[in-house]
């Protein structure tokens, strides 16, 4: 059998359990603040915000889009886990900024089957965070709407930029 990344990934949790001992947290977020964000590996979240264990949830996807299945993740966070500011980021040079519906129509006619999700690709960074504000403040699901900023992380400097939800520019 060949050595895969897999097994690597599983030789370095052997040597962290090693020295592991519980730090007795409850599964509620510290700071009660829920993170939507890409899955873009140069994103190192907690490095990037000055978060340690235990401090927030978060929720990654490609794109950092809010689809339903985040809705979903941020109403459990929410309402069975005590969450009630939401931070969402974006980032420069997605990968989704190069898709397009389009290759949802071009996977189908390789696999022979229509996915059932979308892309949820996007040309304007900003007008996209200012979607996933706006569909996680309209969710009949969420009961804490009044605290959620997005941002547009910049993969070669690492500051965050605030997007202005009402489209007016932000200093």
């Amino acid at each position: 059998m060949s050595h895969t990344v897999t097994d690597e990934l599983v030789a370095a949790n052997q040597r962290y359990a090693e020295g592991f001992k519980d730090p007795g947290m409850d599964a509620r977020p510290v700071r009660k603040v829920a993170i939507v964000a890409c899955m873009d590996a140069r994103l190192d979240l907690h490095a990037a915000l000055g978060l340690e264990l235990g401090d927030c949830h978060t929720i990654r996807n490609a794109g950092g889009v809010v689809t339903d299945d985040v809705i979903r993740s941020l109403t459990i966070s929410q309402r069975g886990l005590g969450t009630n500011a939401v931070v969402l980021i974006h980032h420069t040079g997605c990968g989704l900024l190069n898709l397009s519906e389009e290759w949802r129509h071009d996977l189908e006619l390789e696999v022979g089957q229509k996915p059932a999700w979308a892309v949820e690709s996007f040309k304007d960074l900003d007008q996209d965070v200012r979607q996933s504000m706006a569909r996680v403040r309209t969710s009949p699901f969420l009961p804490h709407t009044d605290d959620v900023r997005g941002f547009v992380f910049d993969v070669t400097t690492g500051l965050l930029r605030e997007i202005d939800p009402e489209n007016t520019p932000t200093p």
